[in-house]
């Protein structure tokens, strides 16, 4: 990838090298931290190696009347000011320039806004985050900007959110042999590279094809991996603490027409709690936990990985999917899984190009 910017954005750390040596360097520090765990093959998952990225936020830099989009540097204080981002999808590169040169002249867009956010789905949806209050005037004017690019616009500033149309996209996965349709929140999580995560998707429910069962899943957001994982399970139980991706999960399986998921707005150590019976919820009363009777769990936790209580739910269960956007974690997390199962299968998964970071994925079985 040609980008103008290498050596100057903090973005991409690994910009010296090229796609291929960069991904030799972190498939190698990874099979060095788990040649503990696993001494087979590592399944590799590749990226484009440009045009991936579904969702950016720049900051915008303001020089008198004219502002430009930013980014951090390598040093603390350093900005480094860009005109377009060759990591972003090809819809959210092509408008790049016409959204700032479009805001640029109209001041009530342009004053004191602080930063954009992009998101690529069927259509794009445009955050616009500003240091001052937005009104009806930047709302009329922001409606122009919307009808004009054909995209969908929300105003953010401290208390407030204006919506124009709609606050959502629509996103199509293709799972194996399958597509499936999401619908997902602004200001909800969203993984950033489409094609891997169709790529991850796929490689769970393939490798989890005949486990069967009930199936538990936590962390499931908008549920990502719990639409297409249903398929190979009789009943599924899916947790999430965010409101906004639980209101999209339960959208989700409507547009799917998915009968056999229920979704519960639950953290990981409250739905601990609830199946250790030290605590009731309110938020299960139309659920009977007793009816379930669970083989597999699904784990997609954040960077800081499993809290040890729910660390020792999991080791109750035949069978762990653990996807981790964080090797550091998940090394932490597996020193203790592995008194209780041992890693079947392992794969990597390149989410996060020109970057040290990696997406992982293992599936655990428990020891007889």
């Amino acid at each position: 990838m040609n980008c103008d910017y290498f050596g100057k954005c903090g973005s991409c750390t690994l910009w010296r090298y090229d796609y291929n040596e960069q991904l030799k360097i972190k498939i190698k520090k990874v099979k060095d931290q788990f040649k503990n765990f696993y001494d087979k093959e590592i399944e590799i998952f590749i990226s484009e190696k440009e045009n991936f990225r579904n969702r950016a936020e720049f900051r915008i830099w303001h020089s008198g009347d004219k502002i430009s989009y930013a980014m951090n540097g390598f040093g603390k204080k350093d900005t480094v000011l860009i005109k377009k981002c060759q990591i972003v999808q090809k819809k959210i590169l092509n408008l790049m320039p016409d959204i700032i040169s479009y805001i640029q002249n109209i001041p009530v867009l342009r004053e004191k806004l602080f930063a954009v956010e992009y998101i690529n789905g069927e259509n794009i949806l445009l955050t616009l985050i500003y240091h001052k209050k937005i009104d009806e005037i930047w709302f009329n004017e922001a409606k122009n900007m919307e009808k004009y690019f054909n995209i969908h616009i929300i105003g953010r500033c401290r208390g407030i959110k204006l919506i124009l149309s709609q606050d959502f996209i629509y996103q199509k996965l293709q799972v194996l042999n399958k597509k499936y349709i999401y619908k997902i929140y602004e200001n909800s999580f969203l993984q950033p590279n489409t094609k891997v995560n169709e790529k991850m998707i796929s490689w769970v429910k393939d490798n989890s094809s005949k486990f069967g069962g009930d199936f538990l899943e936590l962390y499931c957001g908008h549920g990502n991996f719990t639409l297409p994982l249903s398929e190979n399970f009789d009943k599924v139980l899916a947790t999430e603490v965010s409101k906004n991706s639980i209101r999209s999960a339960l959208e989700n399986v409507k547009l799917n027409d998915i009968k056999n998921i229920s979704f519960v707005r639950l953290s990981s150590e409250e739905l601990t709690q609830a199946l250790n019976k030290e605590r009731d919820f309110r938020r299960l009363k139309d659920i009977n936990l007793e009816d379930y009777s669970f083989d597999t769990v699904f784990v997609d936790p954040p960077r800081a990985g499993i809290d040890k209580k729910t660390i020792q739910l999991l080791q109750r269960f035949s069978n762990i999917i653990y996807i981790s956007c964080n090797p550091l974690t998940l090394k932490r997390d597996l020193e203790i899984l592995k008194t209780t199962h041992q890693v079947e299968k392992f794969a990597i998964f390149d989410q996060f190009v020109y970057t040290e970071h990696l997406e992982c994925g293992i599936i655990l079985s428990k020891m007889v």
